[in-house]
């Protein structure tokens, strides 16, 4: 299940290498696009911006938020001390003329 959780460090620094990195590397740019499944769209930007929407039954969440950074498949979003993971079970890949993927349970296709 996807969650928002505040991440805390020493000091109360929040460090991250993303700071002087690309913000989507050039062996994730397969990530980058408008992706939209059931009840649920993410945009990912090459700059590093993510626009996530999602219903489910109780809650709607809507944000604007920037991404951290790639850990394996799985992609780190946030800003300042608020740090989510969007868990990616299948990567960006083509299914004949589509490109689809799996994050947070559920599948997603690129919008063309």
């Amino acid at each position: 299940m996807h969650s928002l959780r505040p991440l805390l460090l020493a000091g109360g620094l929040l460090f991250s290498a993303a700071a002087w990195a690309d913000p989507v590397p050039a062996d994730k740019m397969a990530y980058v696009g408008s992706w939209s499944g059931k009840d649920m769209h993410l945009a990912l930007s090459k700059e590093g911006k993510v626009k996530y929407k999602r219903k489910q039954p109780g809650k709607n969440l809507d944000l604007s938020i920037d991404l951290l950074g790639f850990s394996g498949n799985n992609f780190d979003v946030g800003y300042g001390i608020v740090r989510s993971t969007f868990v990616v079970s299948q990567p960006p890949h083509r299914e004949g003329k589509q490109w689809k993927m799996t994050v947070d349970g559920v599948e997603l296709t690129k919008d063309e």
